[in-house]
């Protein structure tokens, strides 16, 4: 079985953790020695006091908001989502940013976000002139309907 090797950089860091056995997501903490206050529309990068090494470059390791900091406390991840490629040794870092009106404080070792990894294709990219018709075509944003 691969296995995903994780190394602390930071004494205060913590293995990150799935909260129960069917969690997709390993908890990523803060690895803080002071509690950092965001002020509404402030952003901050969180360090998570860990670095990791995939099995191979057919996987990738993706940070995504946890649902509980993002719905109760308008906690979000700056970039969306982050991606960790495989060939990444260094911290991971977590970008956060306050979207309500309310400041939160981030506290040492609270759970931020939260990383899946998952398998990535490595398909060789080929440049064409012409692509295959489909029905939508070029049909944007909206082009399905609504329903």
């Amino acid at each position: 079985m691969e296995k995903l090797k994780i190394k602390k950089v930071r004494e205060n860091a913590k293995v990150p953790f799935r909260a129960t056995s069917g969690s997709a997501g390993l908890d990523l903490c803060a690895a803080i020695d002071e509690p950092i206050v965001l002020k509404s529309g402030a952003t901050a990068v969180i360090p998570t006091g860990i670095a990791i090494a995939l099995p191979s470059n057919e996987y990738g390791a993706f940070v995504f908001p946890r649902s509980g900091i993002a719905i109760k406390h308008g906690i979000g991840l700056l970039n969306s989502v982050g991606v960790v490629d495989s060939d990444y040794r260094g911290e991971i870092m977590v970008g956060v940013i306050n979207q309500i009106s309310e400041e939160y404080v981030i506290q040492p070792g609270e759970r931020v976000a939260q990383m899946v990894i998952m398998p990535v294709s490595m398909m060789p990219v080929e440049e064409v002139t012409e692509l295959d018709e489909t029905v939508r075509g070029d049909g944007g944003f909206g082009s399905t309907g609504k329903q």
